[in-house]
Order: structure tokens, then sequence, then C-alpha cells
């Protein structure tokens, strides 16, 4: 396992029931064996929005950094994500609303097999590159707005 894995993996585990958690970066550095910008690279690319978390930090001596997972009813969840794709969407960052939304409990598990499947890079081949973006995020917010039916 690699270090941001074990780092992210650490972090959930603190989150526990609660869904929330307040962690000192030097502190955690520390237990895991790192240095303290390892954790904020862990922070800033796995508990984004777009992944379902919330980030506050507080600097200074006593400084915190409190991580939650946000809650919503689906409407609200698929809406937000709807409103958060604009006009281009990569594989990569559609892949991450849909395992948000489906871990969440928002949609399916058909659901998000079939989204994958619609969005994925081998369904835009013919189209020209310039577009595939433009494509896939019209393809993802019709089928986000069609689950709210």
């Amino acid at each position: 396992m690699n270090l941001s894995n074990m780092i992210a993996d650490l972090i959930l585990d603190m989150m526990s029931e609660s869904g929330q958690t307040e962690i000192q970066r030097n502190e955690l550095a520390e237990k895991v064996g790192c240095v303290p910008s390892q954790i904020n690279y862990v922070i800033s690319s796995r508990f984004t929005p777009e992944h379902g978390y919330i980030v506050e930090s507080r600097r200074g001596g006593g400084g915190y950094i409190k991580i939650t997972r946000a809650k919503a009813d689906k409407g609200m969840a698929i809406m937000h994500t709807v409103n958060n794709i604009g006009d281009t969407l990569d594989e990569k960052t559609c892949r991450a609303h849909i395992y948000n939304l489906y871990y969440q409990n928002m949609i399916s598990e058909g659901a998000a097999k079939l989204m994958t499947a619609a969005t994925c890079g081998n369904v835009f081949r013919n189209i020209p590159a310039e577009y595939e973006g433009q494509a896939r995020a019209a393809i993802f917010k019709q089928m986000l707005l069609t689950t709210l039916k």
C-alpha cells in the first residue's frame, strides 16, 4: 500500500460513524512518518467536494484541519453535482462523481455501472477529441436529471 492510500485510509478510519474528524497536520505526519505536505496532498486530492467532503482549516498554533463527509438528500446531491459539472467533463472526474453518488446511496449500483459505461472514453472514440468533454458532460447531466424523475 502506498503512503497516500495509507494516509487516506487513516483519515477515513478517524471519521468513523460521525462522518467528521479534526486532525493536526504535523501530528498526523509524525504518526505516519512523512512530511506535512504529504498530508496536504492527500487532503487536497482525495477529500474534495467532488468526492463528497467539506474541508475547513484553521491556521496557527492550535490550528487544525476539519474534514466532514457532506450529507444531503438525493435531489439536492444530484442537482449539486449537475450544477458543478460545467460545460465539459473529463473521464476521471466523471467517475469520481459517479463513485461519490453511489457511495452516498444517491444512485443504485446499476445506475452507477450504466453511467460509467455511457461516459467512458471508448464511447467517444469517433468524436473529435475537442468535443469529448462536452459530450460527456451533456450525457452525464442528462442521466443524473433522469434519476430525479
